[in-house]
């Protein structure tokens, strides 16, 4: 496996497949090669789009039950956020995201200091077993140039007057 856990290659996901007793088909090979090409993460309809470039024949649905078996599997990530369509990745150790709220991009963020924060203990009853954290905000694209911060005003900006209150 590539990155600490991750099943990013054939080998990998044969492995994997073989762990479960699960058969390695030419449909879930194209459709994790598709997945795990892109450094994005693709929706299933843009996996679909990928695959059936090489496999013209395969449906939508079984795209959608072959990631839903990797999903279980642990070989792939299922990535979603409110009102937002799901998405997917072939990077399963633990990373965080960046999310814009404007055009969708979503983009990995490894921090350390976030893999280190103190979980919910034992007090709480509920065991963690993962995490992965999102900030949501605005890409450098949609953000575009940063702003210059607007002056402050002294006192003797508004010449004795007092600021008018808003209403």
């Amino acid at each position: 496996m590539s990155r600490s856990g991750d099943a990013s290659t054939g080998a990998d996901l044969e492995r994997i497949c073989r762990e479960h007793s699960l058969p390695l088909t030419a449909q879930r090979r194209i459709v994790f090669e598709a997945l795990a090409a892109r450094p994005v993460h693709p929706t299933v309809d843009e996996i679909w789009e990928k695959v059936r470039r090489t496999m013209p024949e395969i449906s939508r649905t079984t795209v959608y039950r072959i990631l839903e078996t990797f999903t279980r599997l642990r070989a792939v990530r299922k990535v979603s956020h409110p009102g937002a369509v799901t998405r997917y990745e072939s990077r399963t150790s633990r990373h965080h995201h960046l999310l814009c709220l404007r055009c969708g991009r979503m983009e990995d963020l490894d921090d350390p200091a976030l893999d280190s924060l103190a979980l919910p203990g034992r007090e709480t009853g509920f065991r963690v077993e993962d995490y992965s954290i999102q900030f949501r905000g605005l890409c450098s694209r949609c953000a575009g140039p940063p702003q210059p911060r607007p002056r402050k005003r002294g006192p003797t900006a508004h010449r004795g007057k007092k600021p008018e209150r808003p209403r």
